[in-house]
């Protein structure tokens, strides 16, 4: 008897090795047992779009490595007089510092959430919609900045013209992430502070009654979406 638990407890014992764990997680019967389609559909379309981002990202790096062009300084480009002085960096800071901010209430939001505290989860993301929405108005004020500046797709007057592509490519396929998130997170949060998720009234988003399992999946995207900012800022910011 302890033989055969260790003969099917061990991968490397099983007769086709990790073939026949492959096989097990294809035949769906014990992987996604207990998730639901809409946090594994979400964990799916996450998965799609980290290569996107992840293409965008190795596009980025494959041109500036490439041109002969000198590459725009980012700590000029993307500095701010205040006070007299040239600050780099200090607006894509704060951005940085309001979006993983959003992270953390995002968190609690799904924590009280599972309490079944409608007030708090509702405030919390409610809260989280208002850091990324502040997030977005910054970076609309990052494009207006550079626009008036004389950036455009197809050159600059800083160096390599590659630089407008990238960077408006790049920034504006997050921020429309970072938008779609603050939709969705206000018409989630408007259900929860109705008791939708209580009493199980139907219409889009609204899981089983006494389910807050959709506020966990959109904790899941928003998480993402910060995630992805901090490769954003290291690559194109820091580089």
């Amino acid at each position: 008897m302890a033989e055969t638990t260790l003969t099917h407890s061990s991968p490397m014992a099983r007769p086709d090795g990790w073939r026949g764990i492959a096989t097990d997680w294809a035949s769906d019967q014990r992987a996604f047992k207990n998730v639901s389609w809409g946090k594994a559909m979400m964990w799916i379309f996450l998965l799609s779009d980290t290569f996107i981002f992840g293409c965008f990202l190795l596009s980025y790096m494959t041109a500036r490595i490439s041109t002969r062009v000198p590459w725009p300084n980012p700590s000029e480009v993307f500095a701010l007089r205040i006070g007299g002085s040239e600050i780099p960096l200090i607006l894509i800071a704060i951005m940085t510092f309001v979006l993983i901010s959003s992270s953390g209430t995002m968190a609690m939001a799904v924590n009280f959430g599972y309490r079944h505290d409608r007030r708090k989860t509702a405030i919390l993301m409610l809260l989280t919609a208002a850091l990324g929405a502040t997030f977005v108005g910054m970076q609309a004020f990052e494009w207006t900045k550079l626009i008036t500046e004389g950036v455009r797709p197809w050159g600059n007057p800083w160096g390599a013209a590659q630089f407008g592509s990238c960077f408006f490519m790049i920034t504006g396929f997050h921020g429309t992430h970072v938008t779609i998130g603050v939709i969705f997170l206000i018409i989630v949060a408007r259900k929860v502070w109705r008791g939708d998720f209580d009493t199980g009234r139907p219409g889009f988003f609204t899981s089983r009654r006494g389910r807050y399992e959709n506020v966990e999946i959109m904790g899941l995207y928003w998480h993402f979406v910060d995630l992805v900012w901090v490769f954003i800022f290291a690559f194109f910011y820091l580089w």
